[in-house]
């Protein structure tokens, strides 16, 4: 008797059987040809408003598309998740709500019930309902790819216009979109190597080129997948110019952290300990550091890591204040009041990690870490995917090791932000892929803790 309850026992069951062809067995669920299944239309609604600069007032809030879209979306997905409906609740999602309610908390403590009302609502929306749309709609390997794709077309659309803008220094599409509703202003970039810094729809170049940026690794390797070596260059050279049209360092960085780490991947992909001895040689050169140079390895980075030598020094002069700040103000921050520092200083913190740190306490930090790596390590040690997974699970952590390096030299905010926290929930569907026990576990090298 066979599994189905069909009697097998006979000769001529035995060779129908044997004439009817079996299905390949997948190695994991969601593995299977990428684009046959379209992307849900939230994320598709979310994506296109991050790209639409229009600002709605109401009342005293002032509204982005994306902002929207978020309000409408954040209560049913939070009975999506609750319900079990996109996965069991991890702790990268319960890291990210108890964020949002000590940041709530904090705001309260610091400004006051009535001033922290707008702040944390606004804030909840974005964090969780960015977190949310991405965790509740991508879950599995079709919408990851659908997901790339639209990124790519994103940046790819933003293209010409970002070369225009540097050209000739008319940011064309923002006065399109400002000729209709009322939008961002205009940044009004300085000049480098005597072309305009692009901003294009963003609320600054810097955001533009994060943005940009972010679709790298996504369009190389998972839109790229498997694709004639011509177009995935192709694809992968026009993300990169569009990201290096904002001429700022924080974008150009993120180009080249995710550029090295697919170059290392591809080097070494045969070596099974391609990615611990990165770890190991990370490790090595961290401790070079801390106990060889007169910088903490945070200084140095900040340091090093930006063109503008006048930058890196302010930055560092960031960093001192800010963890001044951070240390003065441990539990609850300072809310979204004013910091110490010099008189000639901007109010302006260029280091996403230490803003939020200074603004919601060490708790409000270290919750938001949490909930970073705990997605982030979890991915990292998945296995038993197959080649295909493999190579969408290599590409979401070198993004969000972009992210993570660059937010220590440059703050994440409006469009970049939902950006960041959008991506970040985009990956835990890898967390559960259900694996085949029975199947080859191949190519499980490419990313490996």
């Amino acid at each position: 008797m066979g599994i189905d309850g069909v009697y097998t026992g006979s000769r001529r069951y035995r060779d129908l059987e044997g004439a009817i062809p079996r299905a390949p067995r997948r190695h994991a669920i969601g593995a299977e040809r990428s684009g046959k299944k379209k992307l849900a239309w939230p994320v598709r609604l979310f994506l296109a408003s991050l790209v639409l600069p229009w600002i709605v007032t109401v009342g005293p809030v002032s509204l982005s598309i994306s902002r929207v879209i978020l309000l409408v979306m954040v209560l049913p997905c939070l009975v999506k998740w609750i319900s079990g409906a996109s996965g069991r609740i991890r702790v990268s999602d319960l890291a990210m709500l108890l964020f949002c309610l000590w940041s709530a908390l904090s705001l309260v403590v610091v400004q006051g019930p009535i001033d922290a009302v707008q702040p944390a609502g606004i804030l909840f929306v974005e964090t969780m309902g960015a977190y949310l749309v991405a965790r509740c709609y991508i879950r599995n390997a079709d919408d990851f790819f659908n997901m790339a794709r639209m990124l790519f077309w994103i940046v790819a659309l933003l293209f010409p216009f970002a070369l225009l803008e540097a050209m000739t220094g008319r940011n064309v599409l923002l006065e399109f979109f400002a000729a209709i509703l009322p939008s961002y202003p205009d940044a009004g970039n300085d000049m480098r190597a005597g072309l305009r810094r692009a901003q294009v729809v963003f609320e600054h170049a810097i955001l533009f080129g994060i943005c940009a940026a972010s679709a790298l690794a996504l369009t190389h390797l998972v839109v790229g997948y498997r694709i004639p070596l011509f177009q995935r260059w192709l694809k992968t050279g026009l993300v990169g110019a569009t990201a290096l049209l904002s001429l700022s360092s924080a974008p150009i960085a993120a180009v080249a952290v995710q550029a090295a780490l697919m170059m290392w991947g591809a080097l070494f992909r045969k070596s099974p300990y391609c990615w611990r001895f990165l770890w190991c040689l990370f490790l090595a050169t961290y401790l070079a550091i801390a106990f060889g140079s007169n910088q903490t390895p945070i200084q140095f980075y900040i340091s090093h890591f930006t063109f503008d030598p006048h930058t890196g020094w302010h930055r560092l002069l960031i960093w001192e204040f800010g963890s001044a700040s951070v240390l003065n103000h441990p539990l609850f921050g300072i809310g979204f009041g004013d910091w110490a520092r010099s008189s000639w200083m901007s109010t302006s913190v260029d280091m996403f990690w230490l803003l939020i740190t200074m603004r919601f306490g060490i708790p409000g930090g270290l919750l938001l870490a949490l909930s970073f790596f705990a997605v982030f390590l979890g991915v990292s040690f998945r296995k038993g995917l197959d080649e295909r997974l493999v190579a969408y699970r290599t590409a979401y952590l070198i993004v969000m090791m972009a992210f993570f390096l660059v937010g220590w030299t440059v703050h994440y905010w409006g469009t970049a932000y939902l950006w960041f926290i959008f991506l970040l929930g985009s990956g835990v569907w890898l967390l559960d892929v259900r694996i085949d026990d029975g199947g080859k576990r191949q190519g499980d090298r490419t990313w490996r803790g």
